[in-house]
């Protein structure tokens, strides 16, 4: 009884963290990091190169953007006719910016992104448990069928596939599951480790990072009770994210007393 009460937990919770991260949908950046048709007017106008980037400097002059190209320049989406926020990328199989995007993934057919990607730690959280339950109660018999001490029918080879599945599978998840639990406790996401974001000032890898504790509320929110069930609880709106600038930037406003102010 004990055994099938805990393995339908696991299966219930593993089945709706993965229905969440399947069909929760992608947040694109809100209106206003869309141009307007005047700005977009003007940036056909104009020759690409700095006249263009004073185009887009003055329609970003008002939005919380912190993080530029390799070159400087404002990060542009030329499919979306859009000025990127912070940590937003554009999937090329989506064909449209995802805010946070974390990568493509295509065991769920979706984007993994600020809205869905506490599902997708829960996901592979839950299918991990899950899979370790079913090697742990599974590997009596798996020994038993390897001394002849299970009857001789169909069912001992049901057995020896069910473990070697399950472990396998373990194995795999364990690994990406620790890795994605990494980049929580880094705040960081799979684009950010392969190309570090680059600021106003420098390219500071660890710019969105606040500290572990704060790292892990940015995506299960400040509820603990809501931490381990697949309901939406991130802090912010995935458009702008508080950072922890090393060095100061020139182009952020002095607070009183001449301290600068390095973080949103």
């Amino acid at each position: 009884v004990v055994c099938l009460v805990a393995y339908h937990i696991f299966f219930m919770l593993f089945v709706w963290s993965y229905w969440k991260t399947i069909f929760t949908l992608p947040m694109n950046p809100s209106k206003e990091f869309h141009l307007s048709y005047s700005d977009k007017e003007s940036l056909e106008r104009e020759p690409r190169g700095e006249s263009q980037q004073e185009v887009l400097r003055r329609a970003a002059k008002d939005l919380p953007i912190y993080t530029r190209t390799m070159s400087g320049a404002i990060r542009y989406c030329d499919r979306c006719h859009l000025v990127k926020p912070d940590r937003c990328h554009h999937c090329s199989v989506c064909d449209k910016c995802i805010l946070k995007m974390d990568h493509h993934c295509p065991w769920v057919n979706n984007c993994v992104g600020f809205s869905n990607y506490k599902f997708f730690l829960l996901f592979l959280a839950y299918s991990l448990l899950y899979c370790l339950f079913i090697a742990a109660t599974d590997l009596q018999y798996f020994i038993k069928f390897w001394t002849n001490g299970l009857p001789d029918t169909q069912a001992k080879f049901h057995i020896m596939f069910l473990f070697f599945a399950a472990a396998m599978f373990s194995v795999s998840l364990s690994s990406l599951f620790g890795y994605h639990c990494w980049l929580v406790s880094k705040n960081k996401s799979t684009l950010e480790v392969f190309r570090a974001p680059i600021f106003r000032h420098r390219t500071d890898k660890n710019g969105f990072s606040l500290g572990f504790s704060k790292n892990l509320r940015q995506v299960f929110g400040d509820e603990k009770k809501y931490w381990l069930l697949p309901v939406f609880s991130s802090l912010g709106d995935g458009c702008s994210f508080p950072t922890c600038l090393v060095n100061q930037d020139p182009e952020q406003a002095s607070t009183p007393g001449g301290l600068n102010s390095t973080s949103k």
